[in-house]
């Protein structure tokens, strides 16, 4: 009798996990087709279109030739004739990571203490949360390229533009996914600390920080990968970085160095992905 109940039981919760399966696959595949239709997307077109994008992929590739693949870099055909303006980009590079760089760091240290004052389960004034998640949703609601055009205008260019939209959106994108990752850790160790008469303070301390430190890191080293990617857009509207070279070789048509500053923000974005990955194992799980 039990196993035939079970067996019911069974086939219900089934019968009611494929409809809606079911259900909510119709709903998000009308979602698409109705937001396409607004859009006017056309497959046909991407289609028709796709050959240009490969077009001029292939006018970015440098005309290399093996000989004198090692020649100086008077030499058309060589390594050095391609990278005659490392000794821009590369200074360039190296003031975007450190856009990037300082931007996270203060970022993380905003959202931080932002985040336990916005978390439902740390016991601040209600009147408090509400402001600083309304003024976080905002900051992460306005674009960081949006904020650099009008940080330029104030400002002028140069790198202060993009690391002040940088940080404003950062701020802006950690505090919520810190006070998310706080509002989920176990309230027990809390409870237990506020039996034993600890203060808000050190129930915040060793109560809900050991358990959300690991997913801080994570979101941390993430969004510094971001940002790095970000500066670089950032820089096509005069934020500075390498965004500008990039953008200076799009417009005089030097499409050589236009893959030369590719190839740099890829080489360093991946170097970034390595670093972090290990620099999070370090701390997290403490492996070497």
């Amino acid at each position: 009798m039990q196993n035939h109940d079970f067996e019911r039981y069974y086939q219900q919760i089934k019968g009611r996990q494929k409809r809606d399966t079911w259900l909510w696959s119709l709903l998000l595949v009308g979602l698409y087709l109705g937001a396409g239709n607004v859009a006017e997307f056309s497959l046909s077109t991407i289609l028709t279109s796709l050959p240009h994008f490969f077009d001029y992929l292939r006018q970015t590739i440098p005309v290399l030739h093996l000989p004198l693949l090692f020649a100086d870099g008077h030499t058309e055909g060589s390594l050095a004739y391609w990278g005659y303006r490392l000794h821009i980009q590369l200074p360039l590079i190296w003031e975007t990571l450190q856009l990037a760089l300082a931007a996270t760091i203060i970022s993380v240290v905003i959202a931080t203490v932002l985040a336990f004052f916005a978390a439902n389960n740390t016991l601040s004034p209600p009147a408090l949360r509400f402001g600083i998640r309304a003024a976080v949703a905002f900051l992460r609601t306005m674009p960081e390229l949006a904020w650099a055009v009008m940080f330029v205008m104030a400002f002028g260019i140069g790198a202060i533009p993009g690391f002040l939209a940088l940080a404003l959106h950062t701020v802006g994108s950690l505090t919520k996914l810190f006070y998310e990752a706080i509002e989920t850790a176990s309230d027990k160790p809390n409870r237990g600390l506020a039996a034993c008469g600890a203060s808000k303070f050190q129930r915040m301390r060793f109560a809900f920080w050991p358990q959300v430190k690991p997913i801080f890191l994570s979101y941390s080293f993430m969004r510094m990968e971001v940002n790095f990617r970000q500066s670089t857009i950032l820089g096509l509207v005069g934020a500075g970085g390498i965004g500008q070279e990039l953008m200076t070789s799009i417009k005089l048509d030097r499409y050589d160095q236009v893959s030369m500053t590719m190839l740099l923000i890829i080489i360093v974005v991946s170097l970034l992905d390595t670093l972090s990955g290990r620099l999070r194992r370090w701390v997290v799980e403490g492996k070497q």
